[in-house]
């Protein structure tokens, strides 16, 4: 999506999310904030797949690939990333491309656009889902092995990722690796919608907004606030996966709210009329971009301090431990009693999103593509 920010200098990049259309997810509005929209911050040949389900509307300058089969592992898998290569072969013109951001170390868009387009220079993308799925599958741990050897550079949102991947592919050249923060659009830090909600001692609105999956640390979540009095948790999330979570919301008697899944600037409208975010992460977040948008529109965050959020976040936000109910009380208390704690921690919790402008990430990131075109 474009943003207010300048655009980035003329440097045409061929890249590849592989993820359907319509996908849930930070990895997905950053993809789209970077490069699609009429004027979009970085000029691209912009790829995703086509969604199997009815045609979505999709933004100026995303492109469709209608490639079936995505998967992760065994001879499907290689097979799949064959079919996108020939895919990305038949819709791209190496001639007009200057620079590949490859999206991902693993998955099988990462493989693909590299043997598609082998002789143009390459900078993969951590974040953070391709760390988790290289733990867990051997074949994504071999692709992320070998695109940290193919790529010219290796983009980090926080050394936390870094330290992740170092982990996991300990041959990788340390000289690759380049530090640029992920970014929050231009337009959100300049003109954030006006808050409506009041912190009330005797009722408290706190919000979820993510995917429900079992790292991002729901289950504690609902043993938290469970035992809690006068709070109300409203999720944001895929229908489907919320639809799985419910019975276990209604066992445990929290009182819930399902908003759908919301795209910008619906989810900033949604921060404006609750108390906290809540982010409760159990293992690492790449950079926690929604954690920094309702910074920006002076929502508190309540988070666990993973590695990358915590890092994000710096002393802003209110770090808490989720699987601790009694250490989550006593902090959702101090946000409502505590005199003064609430105006000064929105005011800290503003000075560390604006240190995240998307345009910057931008500037960052062609600047860096300059060095090998």
């Amino acid at each position: 999506m474009s943003d207010l920010g300048s655009p980035a200098p003329k440097q045409m990049t061929a890249t590849v999310l592989d993820l359907p259309a319509g996908s849930p997810g930070g990895s997905v509005e950053l993809f789209l904030d970077l490069y699609t929209g009429d004027q979009p911050l970085i000029p691209a040949q912009a790829f995703m797949l086509a969604p199997s389900g009815p045609r979505l509307r999709t933004p100026a300058g995303l492109n469709l690939l209608r490639v079936p089969g995505k998967c992760l592992e065994g001879p499907a898998f290689h097979r799949y990333v064959g079919h996108l290569r020939q895919a990305l072969i038949s819709a791209v013109d190496p001639a007009h491309i200057d620079v590949l951001h490859v999206h991902h170390l693993a998955f099988g868009a990462t493989p693909a656009l590299i043997r598609a387009l082998p002789e143009h220079p390459r900078i993969a993308l951590v974040h953070g889902t391709d760390l988790l799925f290289a733990e867990t599958h051997r074949d994504q741990l071999q692709v992320l092995r070998a695109t940290a050897r193919a790529v010219d550079a290796i983009v980090v949102p926080t050394s936390a990722m870094a330290d992740h991947l170092l982990k996991l592919a300990p041959q990788t050249d340390r000289r690759k690796i380049t530090h640029i923060p992920w970014g929050i659009p231009d337009r959100l830090l300049a003109h954030p919608p006006l808050r409506t909600a009041r912190l009330s001692i005797g009722h408290v609105r706190l919000l979820y907004a993510g995917r429900l999956t079992a790292e991002k640390g729901v289950e504690a979540l609902i043993r938290s606030v469970a035992p809690l009095r006068g709070v109300e948790l409203s999720i944001a999330a895929p229908r489907a996966q919320f639809r799985v979570l419910a019975p276990r919301l209604q066992r445990a008697g929290v009182s819930v709210r399902y908003l759908g899944w919301l795209r910008r600037p619906q989810l900033w409208n949604a921060f404006s009329e609750h108390d906290a975010l809540v982010m409760p992460s159990t293992t690492l977040e790449a950079m926690g971009l929604v954690a920094l948008e309702a910074q920006a529109c002076g929502l508190p965050v309540l988070y666990q301090p993973v590695p990358g959020l915590s890092e994000a976040l710096a002393h802003s936000g209110l770090a808490t431990d989720f699987t601790r109910p009694s250490a989550f009380a006593r902090d959702l208390d101090r946000l409502r009693t505590e005199p003064g704690f609430l105006p000064a921690m929105r005011q800290a919790e503003y000075a560390n999103a604006a240190r995240y402008p998307l345009s910057k990430t931008a500037r960052e990131l062609v600047g860096l593509g300059r060095q090998f075109v």
